[in-house]
């Protein structure tokens, strides 16, 4: 066994079934940066990072993620197409197939933990087969002290075997790459696929289900930070509303980009230790803080490098879903440990692509509730096959693909919290304005952030609806000025110069957003239905 200088103890995979000692411990990042170059497995761009390519599959396959339905599993997750159930014999199988491949292997594993807040922390295990995406382990979990490593015992164990290639009629998956959680047997079982976002997820699914279910602790697929007098934002969106681009603010402190909970004494806290962002269109001048993150470490994912190993970060040929990750620490400006007290505003983003959504609004508690177990975003054109024109996209609690249980539970807990806590609600609309997707422009990062910082800074006069216009189809509130944003981009409507065609275009969203929640009306109270927009159309 190969031991780095990071750790000098000595650990058995045999309780998993691996029985030779070809496996490398608790690599630095350094170290397994240098591996993976060697092995011809990715190259450093000029920056210092890894690039490294994922192969066939470039982003999650939500059609192939799995839980097994056993005793503890079996009335208490929202089964379906989200949840797909797996037994318990097809896992044992599956699981031995993995191993037996795996033991034929070189190995790299690594011990860390999940959860800031170690009142909730859970021990990780991870064993990779190849050394880039134990760097992404290092990079995206907690890790430990020298002195935690030495009574280390892992609770969960993830597994990850990308080139191990499942037989869809024997062993149960739908294709050849699966991810697979076993609350049993605490496993997060990854085969077929490099996408290293598949790691971090699966735990982060296992924790969905843990927290709400075991400690009665609300998990969110969300970003946070803290300002200077200790009161801490909420971002929740879907990939690519902008996240992780607008909690990273160099006057806030940044908590976390991607996962947090909310305990029962009133603080947020990260479940990881690193960011995992897009670049697509990344530049110093945008996202000062993000492109200064990217140096030895951190890890590209299917970007382009030219001879000279700089990124175009405008080229998607590979996928429009480029990433990097890199450990928090290489943000300067951060909070130690990741926890905020006092929760005080909450963002719910989306990326409108039809141009109708204000740009920000306040919405009232039951609205709310309406649209975080809608989680609207939208599609556009050419981000998928057959995708033309913009559609709709829902993902109840802004994270579906990661919620085991059903979507009114999470809603219910965030409501409580709401409640408790006096959190002002907002929804930002990232996406586009003044026409559709095609149409339209996408709206200024400069101008989002000039609204949420309005909000942060008590500009937007939280409490006096006379500055408001209640917006005539969504019902919701929109403000009628903003400092640093003109009057005319307020409003939606305004900047399309064509009513007709803006209204015509809102009521088909609406539309959509009623058909979409037909599947929850039967668990939702009359006051949550009351939330969403008006039921008129065109």
């Amino acid at each position: 066994m190969n031991n780095s200088t990071t750790s000098k103890r000595s650990i058995s995979l045999k309780a998993y079934g691996i029985t030779h000692t070809n496996f490398n411990y608790q690599l630095t990042p350094d170290e397994l940066h240098e591996i993976t170059i060697e092995k011809g497995m990715g190259r450093e761009a000029y920056s210092g990072a890894l690039a490294i390519n994922t192969g066939e599959f470039t982003g999650r396959s939500p059609k192939d993620r799995f839980i097994v339905k056993d005793e503890v599993t079996q009335d208490k997750i929202w089964w379906g197409d989200i949840n797909i159930p797996f037994t318990p014999e097809k896992f044992e199988s599956l699981y031995d197939k993995v191993i037996s491949y795996l033991n034929e292997k070189e190995l790299y594993v690594r011990d860390c933990y999940a959860c800031a807040d170690h009142n909730y922390r859970m021990d990780i295990r991870v064993v990779t087969e190849y050394p880039w995406s134990n760097l992404f382990a290092y990079n995206m979990f907690i890790r430990p002290t020298e002195e935690e490593l030495r009574n280390f015992d892992p609770e969960w164990t993830v597994i990850n075997a990308p080139g191990f290639m499942a037989d869809p009629e024997v062993d149960g998956t739908r294709q050849h790459n699966f991810a697979i959680l076993n609350f049993t047997k605490k496993v997060a079982l990854i085969g077929g696929t490099g996408y290293t976002g598949e790691i971090k997820k699966g735990i982060f699914s296992a924790l969905n289900f843990i927290l709400p279910v075991m400690k009665n602790t609300m998990p969110m697929h969300c970003s946070a930070n803290v300002g200077r007098e200790g009161d801490t934002a909420i971002f929740f969106g879907l990939s690519g509303t902008g996240k992780t681009t607008l909690s990273t603010d160099a006057s806030r402190k940044l908590i976390g980009d991607d996962e947090h909970g909310w305990n029962n004494e009133n603080a947020v806290f990260n479940f990881e230790g690193g960011c995992y962002a897009k670049v697509i269109n990344l530049s110093a001048e945008s996202e000062p803080e993000i492109f200064g993150a990217i140096k030895k470490g951190a890890i590209l994912e299917n970007v382009i490098l030219d001879d000279k190993g700089d990124v175009d970060f405008s080229d998607t040929s590979i996928t429009q879903n480029t990433r990097v990750s890199y450990p928090i620490y290489h943000i300067e400006n951060v909070q130690r440990p990741s926890i905020g007290k006092n929760p005080k505003n909450i963002f719910f983003l989306t990326a409108d692509a039809f141009g109708v959504l204000p740009p920000i609004s306040k919405l009232t508690p039951s609205q709310a509730a309406y649209h975080f177990i809608s989680g609207y975003t939208a599609k556009v054109a050419g981000t998928e096959a057959g995708v033309v024109e913009p559609i709709p996209s829902f993902s109840a609690c802004f994270g579906a693909p990661f919620m085991p249980l059903h979507p009114a539970k999470y809603a219910e807990m965030l409501s409580k919290k709401m409640q408790e806590a006096g959190v002002n609600v907002w929804l930002v609309n990232t996406g586009w304005t003044g026409g559709p997707y095609g149409v339209g422009t996408r709206m200024k990062l400069k101008y989002t952030r000039a609204m949420i910082n309005a909000v942060l800074n008590g500009d937007l006069g939280l409490y006096n609806y006379d500055e408001y216009h209640i917006h005539s189809v969504f019902g919701v509130a929109q403000p009628r000025e903003c400092p640093g944003v003109p009057t005319s981009v307020l409003s939606p409507r305004a900047t399309w110069n064509d009513d007709k065609a803006y209204y015509t275009t809102a009521f088909k969203l609406t539309n959509a957003f009623r058909e979409n929640f037909k599947k929850f009306e039967a668990y939702a109270s009359e006051e949550i239905r009351r939330g969403g927009p008006q039921r008129y159309a065109f």
